[in-house]
């Protein structure tokens, strides 16, 4: 029998942080509105250096990763971040939102290192929120 420790649980939404890196105002907006009246609690930096550092602190359950966000990529963001040998290991999901077209074996390296990958312009912010709340 396994037993289960309070990592284990998943957290309530109105527990749980997101990480919004996204440089565009008016998106991140809507996904800090669509979120909260989930009951998260939703923190947005628009620079990449900023975003990794603040990353890095693992104190976040999600975390919303633009690819192209100014002074660090997203998919520099992204490496650093699921670097194998990162101690302590981060603990956020990352879910990768873009609009960009990626060629398809560059896309294909991102899904392996991200929990979730959507096209930004394919998802409204409902189901993006939708989206957040079943990644555990």
């Amino acid at each position: 029998m396994t037993q289960m420790t309070d990592t284990d649980t998943p957290k309530p939404a109105s527990a749980r942080k997101v990480l919004c890196i996204e440089d565009e105002h008016f998106i991140s907006e809507l996904y800090v509105r669509a979120l909260s009246k989930e009951g998260y609690k939703v923190d947005v930096i628009a620079d990449g250096k900023e975003a990794l550092e603040v990353a890095e602190k693992n104190e976040y359950d999600i975390i919303l990763l633009d690819l192209m966000v100014p002074n660090f990529s997203g998919i520099e963001i992204l490496r650093v971040l699921r670097d194998p040998a990162r101690v302590p290991p981060i603990k956020a999901k990352i879910i990768v939102t873009t609009n960009l077209e990626q060629r398809e074996d560059v896309r294909a390296d991102i899904e392996k290192q991200a929990d979730a990958y959507v096209v930004k312009a394919e998802l409204t912010p409902h189901e993006l929120a939708d989206l957040v709340n079943h990644i555990q």
